[in-house]
C-alpha cells in the first residue's frame, strides 16, 4: 500500500466517523492491519496532521482532532465564501445544460429518499453536487481548500442532517441553486449557495448541544 493510499483510507475512516473525534490512532495495530512499516504510517500521520484531521499529543500519540465551537463557526464562514465562489465559477464556465442530471437527482429521487429516511442518499447527492461544481470551477487552489474544509466538517455534516427538517430544507435550497445555474445566473447561484451555508450554520447554532 502506498503512502497516498494509506492516507486516503485513514481519511475516509475519520470523515465517515469510523474514527470519531478524540479517538486514538494506534500505530502498531494500524501498521499490522495494513502491512506497512512504522515509517510509512508515521508519514501518513504527518499528512493527516497537516490537513488538520489528527493531532499528535505528547505521551498520547496521534488522536483524531476535536473541533471546538469557535472553530466550527470559522469553518462555516470559510465554506460560505469558498463554496459560493465554486458555484459562481462553475456556473460561468460550464454550459447551462450541464446541470440537468443534478436537477433531476435533487428532484423526486432526493425527496423520496428523505421521505423514507435514507439520509445516506441525500449525503451522496451533496457529494455529487460538490464534485461537479469543483470539476466545472476548474480551480485547483480553490478545490484544495474546499477538500480540506470538507474533511474537517464531514462528521458534523452527517450529524446535522439528522436535525428534523434539515435534509429536506437542504434539498429545496439546492434545487434553487441549480435553477439559477441552469439559467447561467452565476451571481444568483452564488448568493443562494451562500445562503444555504448560512442556514446550515444557523441550524448548528440552534442544535449544537445535541451535535457535539
Amino acid at each position: 500500500m502506498t503512502s497516498d493510499e494509506l492516507v486516503e483510507v485513514l481519511r475516509k475512516r475519520i470523515v465517515g466517523h469510523d474514527l470519531p473525534p478524540g479517538s486514538k490512532l494506534r500505530e502498531v495495530e494500524l501498521t499490522s492491519e495494513f502491512d506497512v512499516s512504522r515509517a510509512r504510517m508515521r508519514e501518513a500521520f504527518g499528512v493527516l496532521e497537516e490537513r488538520g484531521l489528527i493531532e499528535r499529543i505528547p505521551n498520547r500519540g496521534a488522536v483524531v482532532t476535536r473541533l471546538d465551537v469557535e472553530q466550527i463557526y470559522e469553518l462555516y464562514e470559510l465554506r460560505e465564501v469558498l463554496e459560493g465562489l465554486a458555484v459562481r465559477l462553475a456556473t460561468k464556465k460550464a454550459p447551462p445544460g450541464s446541470w440537468n442530471d443534478l436537477v433531476e437527482l435533487f428532484g423526486q429521487p432526493a425527496e423520496e429518499a428523505i421521505g423514507r429516511n435514507d439520509l445516506e442518499f441525500y449525503i451522496d447527492c451533496i457529494i455529487q453536487f460538490r464534485e461537479r461544481c469543483a470539476e466545472a470551477a476548474d480551480n485547483a487552489m480553490l478545490n484544495a481548500q474546499l477538500d480540506g474544509l470538507y474533511d474537517r466538517t464531514g462528521v458534523l455534516i452527517r450529524r446535522l442532517v439528522l436535525v428534523p427538517g434539515r435534509a429536506m430544507e437542504g434539498v429545496r435550497q439546492h434545487q434553487l441553486v441549480l435553477e439559477a445555474m441552469c439559467k447561467g445566473d452565476a451571481s444568483r447561484a452564488e448568493e443562494l449557495k451562500r445562503e444555504n451555508i448560512r442556514n446550515a450554520a444557523a441550524a448548528f447554532a440552534k442544535y449544537q448541544k445535541y451535535l457535539l
